[in-house]
């Protein structure tokens, strides 16, 4: 499986396949209907209290820690895995203006250890 980072105000792409946005709140400026991914589920994205210490602390190391620590103890990834498996190609998607500074490439690692 090929797993690509992008912006969610980066114009979608035939190449993106299964597009996933991994964000708890929804992305300024952008319609509903304007809204352009396969999924977004909130529960796979980093939990509200630790986006806020890593925004207050910018301590990348300890977020990245502490989103691996959710992730294994979430109950919602057997699923989210199971659903993404069969796909050859996925985007990940943020409001994120740093793709390489957030839960992405985090969420990234996680996938290509578990599937």
């Amino acid at each position: 499986m090929e797993i690509q980072l992008k912006r969610i105000y980066q114009a979608q792409e035939e190449s993106d396949g299964f597009r996933i946005l991994v964000d708890r709140i929804y992305p300024r400026g952008i319609k509903k209907e304007d809204l352009q991914v396969d999924l977004w589920d909130k529960e796979i994205a980093p939990s509200s209290t630790l986006r806020k210490s890593f925004h207050t602390t910018g301590d990348f190391e300890t977020f990245k820690e502490s989103y691996l620590k959710e992730l294994a103890l979430n109950k919602k990834i057997p699923e989210f895995l199971q659903l993404i498996r069969k796909e050859p190609k996925i985007t990940l998607l943020t409001a994120s203006k740093d793709v390489n500074h957030c839960q992405l490439p985090i969420l990234k690692e996680f996938i290509e250890k578990n599937l």
